[in-house]
């Protein structure tokens, strides 16, 4: 059965608040959305919005690929940032467009959002590294689908580690600690080898 994954990534920048900068591990945050791109893209969706430092992860992982993944991939972009959309962006056959809200980049964002996880009833939300977006989309995404798994990956830092502090206790402790992601994927997503 196809099991269809959100993914909420980002890699914090330094020069906003340093809250999710201290605490990022950028080797972790390559190498989780490295691990849940390989794990799901030969048989199951992935949705996730366009960021600069995600998808080009996301498209050399998607090319490297001997088996074709067009159809296990779906980017959704805010027509607000169209003009900035990175090249890697054309590698990918399923990208969303959607409007862009009277020049207000906050509201373009909110309304991506709502689209983007109001698309798919989906089986999981993986939440790596990131900012402010990780943390409102971890909210919209159980707001939207609340018979979802919301996965914070601690381990990766940043937004994902606030996201897991608020209630530890009602993730699984892999997500703190461990850093073999394909296997913690596996063994979350339940997806066998």
């Amino acid at each position: 059965m196809t099991k269809r994954i959100f993914l909420s990534a980002s890699v914090p920048d330094p020069q906003r608040d340093p809250k999710y900068f201290e605490t990022a591990d950028l080797v972790a945050i390559r190498d989780a959305v490295r691990a849940l791109a390989m794990l799901v893209l030969p048989e199951h969706l992935l949705v996730w919005g366009g960021h600069p430092a995600i998808t080009p992860m996301i498209r050399v992982i998607a090319g490297s690929l001997d088996i074709p993944v067009q159809d296990h991939v779906w980017l959704y972009q805010s027509d607000f940032f169209r003009d900035q959309a990175p090249p890697d962006n054309q590698a990918f056959e399923h990208v969303v467009w959607t409007p862009r809200v009277a020049g207000d980049r906050q509201r373009s964002l909110e309304a991506m959002r709502h689209a983007m996880l109001t698309s798919e009833p989906f089986d999981a939300g993986i939440f790596i590294g990131g900012m402010e977006g990780v943390e409102e989309e971890f909210d919209l995404f159980r707001e939207h689908q609340p018979g979802a798994k919301a996965l914070p990956v601690a381990s990766t830092g940043g937004a994902a580690l606030l996201l897991f502090n608020r209630q530890p206790e009602s993730f699984p402790k892999g997500l703190l600690d461990e850093q073999s992601y394909l296997l913690l994927f596996r063994r979350l997503l339940d997806i066998p080898s």
